[in-house]
């Protein structure tokens, strides 16, 4: 698949809520096809104690009009500078990269559970799954009703369900207390991205149920081609570069 550097230009920055910010670029030039899953390398403007290139998995892509969308929560120096950003600046990305989810086939049933900035690459899944409606569930878990971003649009493509870990919206506990974890052989696939913690619980899961079950992995990556070796993953395989071999892997191939 080809990778490209490309200069986008920023079309809007939204804040979700007091931590998440939803922004929207525009190449000039065609989209490359991007997989749920994938993701792309962000050049950060402007700030000197920032060199490295921040990754950010693809939240929803619109190929008409050649605008891309990124997830961003404000973790450290690097995403604070980017939620700064204002529309009619420029930002460098270099995409698609990593490998995405395996597509559900025709008519399978599937689970897709995000925390964190995880909801961004599930999301993207449950759009483009090609499923329907009602063969797609979600799972969105964050610590309060003001973690969570605004999804309702997601209605027609999937059904959205909400954990909290206080309890302010949907059902109180993490992803895993959700009904519809007691009757996981329902389910087709599985798939998963968040916190650790959350996507070793739901892989846990899966296997009891024995349900395949993909994870995207948000190792620590600096170049995005494999060179750096920041981001390695014990696996069955051997150890991997989570940027080139991942981020989607198989539960089965890690060693967790």
């Amino acid at each position: 698949m080809k990778k490209v550097v490309d200069q986008f230009t920023v079309v809007s920055t939204i804040p979700y809520n007091s931590t998440n910010y939803c922004i929207t670029l525009k190449s000039h030039s065609p989209l490359e096809k991007i997989e749920a899953g994938q993701f792309t390398n962000v050049e950060i403007p402007g700030n000197k104690e920032v060199f490295l290139r921040r990754p950010f998995s693809v939240f929803e892509v619109d190929y008409k009009s050649n605008t891309l969308s990124i997830l961003v929560k404000i973790l450290g120096k690097g995403s604070k500078t980017l939620t700064e950003i204002r529309p009619g600046e420029i930002l460098s990305l270099i995409y698609p990269l990593g490998k995405g989810f395996t597509l559900p086939k025709n008519n399978e049933k599937i689970m897709a559970v995000g925390g964190g900035s995880g909801v961004a690459p599930v999301l993207h899944l449950a759009r483009n799954s090609g499923l329907p409606v009602d063969n797609v569930q979600v799972i969105l878990g964050a610590r309060s009703s003001g973690d969570h971003i605004p999804v309702d649009h997601y209605n027609q493509w999937a059904n959205c369900h909400y954990t909290t870990d206080d309890g302010s919206k949907g059902i109180h506990g993490v992803v895993t207390n959700h009904p519809l974890f007691n009757n996981l052989n329902e389910f087709d696939r599985i798939y998963a991205c968040g916190p650790l913690p959350m996507m070793k619980a739901v892989a846990a899961q899966a296997k009891k149920a024995n349900v395949t079950c993909e994870v995207s992995l948000e190792n620590l990556m600096a170049c995005g081609f494999g060179v750096c070796l920041c981001c390695i993953e014990p696996t069955t395989k051997g150890n991997l570069c989570v940027c080139t071999e991942g981020p989607v892997f198989n539960i089965n191939d890690l060693k967790w």
